[in-house]
């Protein structure tokens, strides 16, 4: 079976995002497929250029959303 492995692919496969199917067959086209291969070192090479970054909203925000849910959850068992 031919498969198209797209650039969403390799990306799904980057992120870890992808089936244990799909990355078994991606792994075996890494290995004899150079175009692929190249393709996929310059997504890996963008990606590893991303700023790791963190988010922390601050304790006010984290409890208003948690007011919120709570209060919706009370309007929907009314």
């Amino acid at each position: 079976m031919q498969q198209n492995f797209t650039t969403e692919l390799l990306v799904k496969y980057l992120y870890h995002e992808t089936t244990p199917s799909e990355r078994h067959a991606i792994n075996q086209e890494l290995i004899t497929n150079y175009m692929l291969r190249e393709e996929f070192s310059e997504l890996l090479f963008a990606f590893q250029q991303l700023p790791k970054v963190k988010f922390k909203p601050s304790k006010t925000s984290v409890q208003n959303i948690l007011n919120y849910s709570k209060e919706t959850a009370l309007e929907e068992l009314a």
